[in-house]
């Protein structure tokens, strides 16, 4: 088999067999075939695209060109959850015990953020002892002890998917519905799930803008994990704004608590409720979407859901007392409010130039190397449809430098005050089963 001929035959529009599609990934992961050999493949794959047979091959073939997590020690079905990302987007460190309250093991494992602000492993790293490092009997254990544990990816999980990324990166080939899916349910498939809920966001601060696209993202993830014998399903949801009001780590760890004691955003319980009610039927622990839903806001209002958090916490060495003294989390030295400079109603907040600005304070990573300060941020106080008086805070900024004149110039732009009332955009597009 040579690649000359894989890369002539994508080149023309055919489709690749499963034999041809792991001599390729298994050939590239062990250094065997060159970069300008896939280089021209990826480029092929980016104007031809894949079928749904090539798809799952590809994935498959990715998730076992490394580390596969072996979660058949853990009683039940196993449940998993992955968003596309966005801004303020905090939903594991709710989901995750919100739906091991009702009795689905939630074993997850999760990465550190690149971009906006930190991911979910830099969030809990927030709390004062937590550790995301254990072993995989020790995190086993856990899920079948408390219904939940949350650890940090292992290092040599999908290596293909990291070669491949870095090569898409600077060929110009990352915007290829075909690689994406295969590059994100790679890793959900090697993390050992056996069914998986998909947040597939939309809008200003995603990573797919237009509702189409991130449909076709939705449905190429959902259809590849179906054909790898996962339960797979995916919700759309909005990223016009952001999600909930904080964004920033120890700020979004402060309103994860806040939405677990049933005092959250709306939108942020809605969509927790609306994830955690798929992953819960996925898991067999209810037969309908709306019996799951009413049995999560249940665990939410009579504080199980809160207890298990607790519980999950001090499992992994946290200190569980941040749940009643949220002031023992880190703390930026400065919180400078952003007033309106005139009355109106929010008509647009753009997400993505948010996430910028709490990059700016130091709430993200412009690199790998780059360090996040887990204290600043951004609360928004006012989002879409709300109105605002001049003089009024429209945000406030925590930050640890006094001077922030930039990222004040970043936020007024990001905001847009209308004359005319408002509504806030819907936040569930669709469901894709």
């Amino acid at each position: 088999m040579r690649m000359y001929d894989l890369i002539e035959k994508k080149r023309d529009g055919r489709e690749l067999s499963q034999d041809e599609i792991h001599f390729f990934i298994d050939g590239y992961t062990n250094g065997d075939i060159p970069d300008y050999q896939v280089s021209a493949l990826l480029m092929a794959i980016y104007f031809q695209g894949m079928t749904e047979a090539e798809r799952a091959e590809l994935t498959a073939a990715m998730a076992a060109s490394g580390d596969q997590i072996d979660l058949s020690a853990i009683s039940g079905m196993k449940v998993d959850k992955h968003s596309t990302g966005g801004v303020g987007d905090t939903t594991t460190l709710i989901l995750a015990p919100l739906v091991a309250s009702v009795g689905a093991p939630v074993a997850k494992m999760s990465g550190r953020g690149l971009g906006h602000t930190g991911g979910t492993i830099d969030k809990l790293e927030a709390i004062p002892g937590f550790h995301v490092e254990l072993t995989n009997d020790e995190f086993t254990g856990l899920v079948n002890k408390n219904k939940v544990s949350v650890v940090g990816q292992t290092g040599n999980l999908t290596p293909a998917d990291k070669k491949l990324y870095s090569l898409r990166d600077v060929t110009a080939t990352v915007n290829s519905i075909p690689l994406i899916a295969s590059s994100i349910m790679s890793k959900k498939i090697a993390s050992g799930a056996d069914a998986i809920v998909l947040d597939v966001k939309t809008g200003a601060g995603a990573f797919m803008k237009d509702y189409q696209d991130s449909r076709e993202l939705a449905e190429a993830m959902v259809s590849i994990g179906n054909h790898v014998g996962r339960k797979t399903m995916a919700v759309i949801s909005d990223m016009s704004q952001p999600l909930g009001r904080a964004v920033g780590n120890a700020l979004e760890v402060k309103e994860a608590i806040d939405t677990l004691k049933g005092n959250g955003p709306s939108d942020l319980t809605e969509l927790c409720l609306e994830l955690g009610s798929h992953m819960t039927v996925l898991a067999g622990m209810a037969s309908s979407a709306d019996e799951a839903k009413n049995q999560l806001a249940e665990n939410l209002n009579n504080g199980k859901a809160l207890d298990l958090f607790k519980t999950f916490l001090e499992s992994q060495g946290g200190d569980s007392t941040v749940v009643d003294y949220p002031e023992s989390l880190p703390q930026a030295a400065h919180q400078i409010e952003l007033p309106a400079t005139k009355s109106g109603t929010v008509s647009e907040i753009a997400a993505d130039d948010i996430g910028t600005a709490a990059m700016m304070l130091g709430a993200g990573r412009a690199t790998k190397e780059s360090e996040i300060d887990l204290s600043v941020g951004i609360v928004l106080h006012k989002k879409i449809g709300e109105t605002v008086n001049k003089g009024e805070p429209l945000l406030t900024i925590h930050a640890n430098d006094s001077s922030v004149d930039a990222v004040k110039e970043k936020l007024y732009a990001s905001i847009t005050l209308s004359d005319n009332p408002g509504e806030a955009p819907l936040l569930i597009y669709n469901t894709i089963t």
